[in-house]
């Protein structure tokens, strides 16, 4: 779980940030939930978003993957996924998240992909499909963002 990944994201993106000196895999990473939760991003552009996180850890009390735990991965990776379509003038901000979990996973590790199902101006919807180490579904979550404005970065006076 401590192992570092790098995270892939297409190089015009990467240049894009770096030309504004934002390190952006340091940007996009699972935050500090995310990383308790051992959350991995190993994959980033407006199209797709690929994650993983361990079930120890993140278990319920009978031992199962917490549908809590799927759900951060779901709000992580449609996130990542909105922050990239939005563009470095726009922050996302989740308004509406659904799960529906249709196994459960005791050990391992489950892999959430992220891709879109609208990409609009103000609004951007992904469909995550998480899954188990021997490709079963675990979960379907849908999570629909607002694209607000980024603060200004100027200086105040």
């Amino acid at each position: 779980m401590g192992e570092q990944t790098t995270v892939k994201f297409p190089q015009e993106v990467l240049d894009e940030y770096a030309a504004l000196g934002i390190d952006l895999p340091a940007l996009f990473s699972a935050g500090h939930l995310g990383n308790r939760m051992g959350v991995q991003i190993l994959e980033a552009s407006a199209e797709r978003v690929v994650g993983t996180m361990p079930v120890e850890g993140n278990t319920q009390p009978y031992g199962l993957l917490h549908g809590g735990a799927s759900a951060v991965l779901a709000e992580t990776l449609g996130s990542i996924g909105t922050m990239l379509h939005g563009g470095i003038t726009k922050i996302a901000v989740g308004v509406d998240l659904n799960c529906t979990h249709h196994r459960g996973v005791r050990s391992g590790v489950v892999t959430g992909v992220a891709t879109p199902v609208h990409r609009g101006r103000s609004t951007a919807t992904y469909e995550i499909v998480i899954t188990d180490e021997q490709d079963k579904r675990v979960c379907t979550a849908r999570l629909t963002c607002l694209l607000r404005d980024a603060p200004s970065s100027a200086p105040a006076g």
